[in-house]
């Protein structure tokens, strides 16, 4: 299958929130690179399509990389081989405690007692490989002695995360939920593939649905997202946990994280844990000793465009 690619230099600032954004269309695979080691300038944006890129399609890629603005993005014809497995090279497994996460293109070796995903690249965000996914996974490593009843994972991406919680506490009830229908059927496939069971998927804006509401509290809320969301959604994650809930928060900068905790410490909640990974930080919150009700009626449009302020 002829496939096509389209290149641009990029800052590391770019790169990342690019790893962290869900991705931009169907048929194409974004993939950013380290050019210089510890130069945050010299980053170079790869987007594999499964064909030739019109106007606006490279207008939409080019738009992630303002840096890069006067550039003539550079586009080529690939050979015929399977796009999807060059646009995973250099995608080695990754180990956060027991889990191993890789692509087909790269099998890996599980440790005695260990998980392993297997979460192709492209499908969605939350292949493991970004600092948010990965210290996400770590976190909830370390939380195994702890007792869940009910899971909700919120934008769950590629289900990854919603697989570990199935994992580590087999008797929970675990839902994941996506604002994207695709990456809710890229779960399902997931599930499928890596033979998880009994996680409930369902598609909704934020808790903005009577499912999630209804099957409330939540003793464990997961939320990997970004932090202008995460801010606005904070009183409705608040109002689905249980009293004394655990809540992990990741998708933020550590320049955001100050606002994210102020937003949660509004809805009575306590930060706990930071595991800070390069300009990343992953949080764990307690919930307060009496469930949070929100004193306004929830609002999406202050969702912030789920983008990421850098």
């Amino acid at each position: 299958m002829t496939s096509w690619k389209l290149s641009l230099p990029c800052t590391r600032a770019e790169a990342e929130a690019i790893d962290a954004a869900e991705d931009i269309a169907e048929g194409v695979v974004l993939m950013t690179t380290e050019l210089e080691e510890d130069d945050r300038e010299h980053w170079r944006l790869d987007a594999y399509l499964e064909a030739e890129p019109d106007a606006a399609t490279i207008a939409t890629i080019h738009a992630l990389v303002p840096s890069a603005a006067g550039v003539t993005p550079q586009v080529e014809v690939l050979p015929e081989e399977d796009w999807v497995t060059l646009s995973q090279q250099g995608l080695e497994p990754i180990t956060e405690g027991r889990f191993v996460v890789h692509t087909s293109a790269h099998p890996a070796d599980v440790p005695a007692g260990g998980r392993a995903f297997l979460i192709e690249a492209g499908q969605a965000f939350g292949t493991g490989h970004h600092a948010t996914t990965s210290g996400c996974l770590a976190m909830l490593d370390r939380m195994e002695g702890q007792s869940f009843a009910r899971v909700i994972d919120i934008g769950t991406g590629t289900g990854l995360l919603a697989f570990a919680a199935r994992h580590l506490w087999p008797q929970a009830e675990i839902v994941a939920t996506d604002i994207d229908p695709r990456a809710i059927v890229v779960t399902a496939e997931n599930a499928e593939t890596n033979g998880v069971e009994a996680v409930d998927l369902i598609v909704a804006d934020g808790t903005l649905d009577d499912t999630i509401v209804a099957r409330a509290p939540y003793d464990l809320v997961i939320a990997n997202i970004l932090a202008g969301p995460l801010v606005s959604m904070a009183p409705e994650l608040a109002a689905i946990a249980a009293p004394h809930a655990t809540i992990v928060l990741a998708g933020l900068l550590e320049t955001q994280r100050a606002d994210v905790v102020a937003a949660f410490a509004g809805c009575g909640c306590v930060l706990e844990e930071t595991d800070r990974r390069g300009d990343w930080s992953i949080l764990r919150l307690s919930a307060g000793s009496e469930r949070y009700v929100p004193t306004q009626p929830i609002d999406p449009k202050g969702r912030d465009g789920w983008a990421l302020d850098l």
